[in-house]
């Protein structure tokens, strides 16, 4: 398992627009996570993993997939 990944739960993701949040489970931090960012579909509530990118308005969840 690559150390750099982060562990989170899905706490709102949007279908239609393609978005959502995900709360990182250590830090409690919550992550914008875009669908061209993710490996696996997601849903609301899903145990997922995740990298941190710099994005336009913080960090951004990348690299998302079920955990």
């Amino acid at each position: 398992m690559n150390n750099n990944m982060n562990q989170g739960k899905v706490k709102f993701f949007n279908t239609e627009k393609g978005f959502g949040f995900i709360k990182d489970t250590a830090s409690n931090q919550e992550y914008f996570v875009h669908v061209s960012n993710l490996i696996d579909e997601i849903r609301e509530n899903d145990e997922v993993t995740f990298e941190l990118k710099e994005g336009k308005k913080g960090l951004n969840a990348v690299n998302v997939q079920l955990a």
